[in-house]
């Protein structure tokens, strides 16, 4: 059992979901350490308080949050942490539900309530505290949120309802921040947001992207600039001009299309055709060469037929994205496709992404063998095992392509960049030795 002392309380908060989770996390740790609490990320030693800051976007991810969520409920039971409290999406969405189900919570936070979760735990919330966060990224690169919720109509996506409209952070904010980040010692950053493409039109009443990329991309010593979460329909194309003359501006754009078919984009309510999504994509090429795109698909969404699913694997041939994820249909409360009939079976759904993935493979080996031979400028990220382990432009961490190179006879350091010749590529990784 745990006993009482004088010092201030020791805080473990749990992150799972996206990288906008991420920066709420370190948002909140940043706050508690202005309150001088002892504050953990993830640690595996006993705490006097455990925050779970939760995912409900598909079925996988609240099955993780109710699975965290119970296991420190028994850790709480078993006298390994004094209070326990849970914030994020699934708390935000289903907080009645949850709150009557798992008593051992002591108080449960929506989305935009770490204001009263900072009372509730004895911290103050500091509103000056302008883009200050405790990272937990490594220290070399960091997200950077511009903007909060989303106003798409999407059928399949319940994010509006548990993140609410798309609210914009100002310019300054967000430059102040970046600087912020650059001084201590973050060398790339990642612009994320629900729909980063929306950008300022609430706020500034125009879209204001090729403002913030140009805005951002003067802050001094920051080297990598990379653009996540583009929306394909009323893509501004004033940011392409920005993209291809900033040096600084990663060639790589973050566009989830979802799917291809008009009958599937339609019922998706996504507000574009197949012929304007591939008239942007071309675009957006043409504007910026040798850019990497990547995108998302989503297979399985109700009414889905086998047409539907050749057009997605045909655009993979067509469009050639340099990098590509794929998710199947979760059937989500109160969005417009739960009222409709889920009639994809879940054996089906993952046959439609293992083929998705298949011929991405294809894709994918063709570029990396592009490569070889050339010489690239990469970020690095860690050491694992006998390699270093980096990112050219073209890769966001964790979610794309790697470059290796053998630990033996070079040095390089963490977080920094070197040029390397890639002489092996796989599908997803490239193998080179450092110049």
């Amino acid at each position: 059992m745990k006993t009482k002392s004088n010092a201030q309380p020791k805080v473990n908060v749990i992150t799972l979901g996206c990288s906008k989770n991420t920066v709420d996390s370190e948002v909140l740790m940043g706050q508690l350490k202005a309150s001088k609490f002892d504050v953990h990320h993830e640690s595996d030693q006993d705490a006097d308080i455990v925050i779970v800051n939760t995912c409900g976007f598909i079925d996988n991810a609240k099955e993780e949050s109710i699975n965290t969520i119970l296991q420190y409920a028994e850790a709480k039971k078993a006298g390994h942490l004094e209070k326990l409290y849970v914030t994020g999406c699934l708390s935000h969405r289903y907080k009645d539900d949850l709150q009557a189900e798992i008593k051992e919570v002591d108080a449960w936070f929506g989305t935009l309530d770490m204001p009263h979760l900072l009372r509730t735990v004895g911290a103050d919330y500091r509103h000056e505290l302008i883009g200050e966060r405790m990272t937990t990224t490594p220290k070399h690169y960091a997200y950077l949120k511009i903007s909060e919720g989303c106003n798409r109509p999407c059928s399949f996506c319940a994010i509006p309802l548990m993140r609410g409209g798309h609210v914009s952070k100002p310019l300054e904010l967000i430059v102040k921040e970046a600087e912020n980040l650059v001084k201590s010692g973050v060398k790339e950053i990642m612009l994320i947001a629900q729909d980063s493409t929306y950008y300022g039109l609430d706020l500034y009443g125009e879209r204001k992207l090729a403002e913030l990329l140009a805005r951002v991309s003067d802050v001094e010593g920051l080297e990598w600039i990379r653009l996540h979460y583009a929306y394909p329909s009323q893509f501004p194309m004033d940011a392409l001009k920005v993209m291809a003359e900033r040096s600084n501006i990663c060639n790589y754009l973050d566009i989830p299309i979802q799917h291809i078919s008009d009958n599937m984009l339609k019922s998706m309510r996504r507000g574009i055709t197949q012929r304007r999504t591939l008239e942007v994509l071309n675009a957006i090429r043409e504007e910026v060469p040798g850019i990497a795109l990547r995108t998302t698909f989503l297979v399985g969404h109700p009414g889905e037929t086998d047409e539907d699913v050749k057009a997605l694997l045909d655009s993979i041939d067509q469009i050639r994205f340099e990098r590509l994820g794929v998710f199947t249909y979760s059937h989500e409360d109160n969005t417009h496709a739960h009222t409709l009939v889920d009639d994809v079976p879940a054996a089906e759904k993952q046959c439609r992404a293992d083929a998705v993935m298949a011929k991405q493979m294809e894709v994918s080996w063709a570029f990396n063998q592009s490569l070889v031979g050339s010489v690239q400028k990469v970020l690095f990220d860690r050491l694992e095992g006998d390699e270093f382990v980096g990112r050219t432009q073209f890769d966001s961490p964790e979610v794309d392509n790697e470059v290796r190179v053998p630990a033996t006879g070079n040095y390089v350091r963490m977080g920094d960049f070197a040029d390397v010749r890639i002489t092996e590529a796989s599908h997803y990784d490239l193998f080179g030795t450092l110049i």
